[in-house]
């Protein structure tokens, strides 16, 4: 499907596209605050400046788009048809940067959490699974 946007509009709407305090990153962040957990913001001393950080527990949290962050087996996560080889190449770069950083803070002594978009979608579950990741107990 060709896409209905001209290059300049859509190249604006890909710029106002923003890196911190996206949807999903508010919906984990009111998620774990209202289940009682409390974390910091976009560490900038760490590298990636991970989303939530729980720093006594020396926990990070990152929270990537599947698109974005090419979250595999995700639906939402291809490659767009139109200048293929730069959108290639620029998610590519984007997972590398996602692994370095994933493998700094671990070197570091940090556990790396990684929460995709999609999983947002079922709070419950992802509530379950990070309460078990961070293991922290639940607060009911």
């Amino acid at each position: 499907m060709a896409d209905t946007l001209t290059p300049q509009e859509r190249s604006e709407r890909m710029r106002r596209i923003r890196g911190k305090n996206t949807k999903p990153e508010w919906l984990v962040r009111r998620m774990l605050h209202n289940a009682g957990y409390r974390y910091r913001l976009h560490r900038h001393s760490l590298p990636g400046k991970p989303d939530l950080v729980f720093p006594s527990r020396k926990i990070a949290i990152f929270v990537h788009g599947c698109f974005w962050h090419q979250h595999q087996g995700c639906k939402v996560a291809h490659i767009p048809k139109s200048r293929s080889e730069y959108w290639a190449q620029k998610f590519r770069r984007n997972v590398e940067r996602d692994a370095a950083n994933e493998a700094a803070l671990e070197n570091m002594g940090w556990r790396v959490i990684v929460v995709w978009e999609c999983e947002t979608a079922d709070s419950e579950l992802l509530l379950l699974r990070l309460a078990e990741d961070l293991r922290l107990p639940l607060d009911s």
